[in-house]
């Protein structure tokens, strides 16, 4: 995961979660196919599936829209994921705007 960027959406409560990532996919067999928003206790807020390899498309960034944080969370976390090896390289921990 090379960056990470929170913003607040339009409607309260909500945010926009932007991820730029950079894995080797090498085709269907082997590619990052999601990444997770955490709050401090592991819970997963949200998950932005990715469909498809993105072999010769290097680093690329996708969003997840109008994610509900509940109020008393201050930061979450933020970890990717592929098919090969589950979780793992670089996770993001950021401040919640406005908390």
């Amino acid at each position: 995961m090379l960056r990470v960027e929170i913003e607040p959406a339009a409607a309260a409560g909500r945010f926009d979660v932007h991820v730029t990532l950079r894995h080797t996919d090498t085709g269907w067999d082997h590619y990052a196919n999601r990444w997770e928003v955490l709050g401090p206790a592991g819970d997963v807020l949200a998950t932005r599936v990715l469909y498809h390899p993105h072999v010769n498309e290097q680093p690329f960034t996708r969003s997840l829209d109008g994610v509900a944080i509940p109020a008393g969370l201050t930061w979450v976390r933020v970890r990717g994921h592929d098919l090969v090896h589950g979780y793992g390289g670089r996770e993001v921990t950021l401040s919640v705007p406005g908390r």
